[in-house]
């Protein structure tokens, strides 16, 4: 009797349970990225979903990407979403690493044209030959650079579009290139920071 009882509490929750289906914003083509299943609508706001880049910007060279999208909002039976940050795998990003080449990395946060949010994002340099340490110095100097200038004239969605579309890969590299020979340069991560007014919120909650 008692064995009943629990499977019928238990075939209630899924009843009252409803599917989401959660769509990217609007500057990615607003597309269907995934479905998921709660109860009460408020529990939907906050989760993260992670698609693959490939796939929602039609690109078959970006299937190694993937990029994370925080619910924001709920209408009805529908999700909507912020980017939130996105990675290359880790297989990906070794196979792009060669024996006597060297790997150039550096971490930056930038905040877009008119915009509250920052981005803190990792690239990464790949070199067709072992380069000195003054190279790797200036071809470091010379990527942030172009980062810093691009992100003064573009704003939030832009810069975040240009990042995974590999525009902004595609400036760094002609810029570097003139340097020392490059393989190929890439944003191989990158993730929303909280701003202060988001930190203030959540220290108050």
């Amino acid at each position: 009797m008692a064995k009943k009882q629990s499977g019928g509490r238990k075939l209630e929750g899924w009843k009252a349970k409803k599917w989401y289906k959660v769509y990217a914003p609007d500057f990615l083509g607003k597309q269907l990225i995934g479905e998921i299943i709660s109860s009460d609508p408020t529990n939907v706001a906050g989760r993260v979903l992670t698609v693959s880049l490939g796939e929602l910007i039609q690109d078959y060279s970006k299937q190694n990407v993937r990029a994370s999208f925080k619910i924001t909002e709920v209408a009805g039976d529908a999700g909507y979403t912020k980017f939130d940050g996105h990675e290359m795998t880790k297989e990906f990003v070794r196979a792009m690493v060669k024996r006597r080449a060297s790997r150039i990395d550096s971490t930056i946060t930038v905040k877009p044209l008119g915009s509250e949010k920052e981005i803190q994002i990792t690239i990464s340099a790949f070199t067709i030959n072992h380069a000195r340490l003054s190279q790797i110095q200036e071809i470091r100097a010379a990527m942030v650079k172009v980062v810093l200038e691009y992100v003064k004239e573009a704003d939030y969605e832009s810069f975040v579009s240009a990042m995974l579309k590999g525009e902004l890969s595609k400036k760094m590299f002609e810029v570097c290139k003139p340097i020392f020979p490059m393989r190929r340069i890439e944003v191989i991560k990158s993730e929303s920071v909280a701003s202060a007014s988001d930190k203030a919120a959540a220290i108050a909650a």
